[in-house]
């Protein structure tokens, strides 16, 4: 197996996976804007894929070179569609396969998926196992998670994952019923990288919740004696956030705009028509923030019905500041 996550040094990074934001444009913005050590796709559900479904969502697993190591999330609740769905992943080149056992939202845990799977140790071992198996020993098999679902059972359920064959194990130090609501639980994460001490110290251990950047990251990492970070809304106000020599009051407005620029015209690139233009949207405020009239901007890019007319109000914006 060629497996990556014991090639990395101490204090990597790793971009969250999130979902309907963290496609190949987006981590191609975060790239350019400072890349992580490790990217992960964006939620991707085995079931679909391994259905008449799957032109509907195979541009989720859609990446370019320049984002490796890509590891590959992937969900569901029928451990034969993980199989499938792993194998699919070698044969597409990644790096690497991630189950989700985190994600709180009602329509995935009503169907057994996700966070639900922390209260299912028989169908969460024969998940990793199917997924295992597709891997065919060729990628490493990783899992995200939380510290319990709907009570704080770090002891449990970390100690259950530590004992499965996988290489990774990336933890929110939340339940799932908390969301992230209430702060980090930055105790209990410090109690599974001890668990892990115990049990299987050559797991790497990935820390999520609340780091806003890489300073903060790495000195989270070594207070929890984990191996590496990971960084998710952090990005929404801080896209440099993986790059440590970039202070985030210091980015100026022009700087702001041009990732903004970037961002829109590899969208047009990539997509086309395939997105719908309004999806874009969502990520406006990232760049439209900490600068006189960063509102109003923003605002009136919200009005705009296609990608030619926000970037002809970008330039304008931009043409100002010179």
């Amino acid at each position: 197996m060629v497996n990556f996550w014991d090639k990395l040094d101490k204090n990597f990074s790793v971009l969250a996976p999130m979902e309907d934001v963290t496609d190949t444009v987006f981590r191609q913005v975060i790239i350019r804007a400072g890349k992580p050590d490790v990217m992960f796709t964006e939620f991707t559900n085995c079931d679909g894929l391994c259905s008449k479904g799957r032109d509907q969502i195979i541009h989720r697993l859609q990446f370019s070179k320049e984002e490796r190591p890509i590891v590959a999330q992937i969900w569901g609740a029928n451990p034969k569609n993980y199989e499938e769905t792993a194998r699919l992943c070698v044969q597409m080149g990644f790096d690497g396969i991630d189950i989700n056992m985190g994600c709180p939202e009602k329509n995935v845990v009503k169907i057994g998926a996700c966070a639900s799977l922390i209260d299912n140790e028989e169908l969460a071992s024969q998940i990793i196992e199917a997924t295992i198996v597709g891997a065919e020993g060729k990628i490493p098999v990783s899992v995200k998670t939380r510290i319990g679902y709907s009570k704080i059972e770090t002891e449990r359920w970390i100690t259950f994952l530590l004992t499965q064959n996988i290489q990774a194990l990336t933890i929110h130090g939340r339940t799932a019923k908390e969301m992230s609501l209430v702060p980090n639980h930055w105790e209990e994460i410090k109690k599974a990288c001890e668990l892990k001490q115990k049990i299987n110290p050559n797991i790497k251990i990935i820390i999520n919740g609340d780091i806003v950047d890489s300073n903060d990251g790495v000195k989270l990492r070594m207070d929890n004696n984990a191996d590496g970070y990971m960084i998710g809304r952090g990005v929404f106000k801080n896209p440099w956030c993986f790059d440590n020599k970039i202070k985030i009051d210091d980015v100026t407005k022009t700087t702001r705009l041009e990732l903004m620029q970037f961002h829109l015209k590899l969208w047009d690139e990539t997509w086309g028509e395939t997105k719908h233009y309004p999806k874009l949207k969502k990520y406006f405020k990232i760049y439209c923030q900490s600068f006189d009239g960063a509102s109003e901007l923003r605002n009136e890019l919200m009005e705009t019905k296609d990608i030619s007319s926000a970037l002809i109000l970008l330039q304008k914006a931009i043409d100002i500041q010179h």
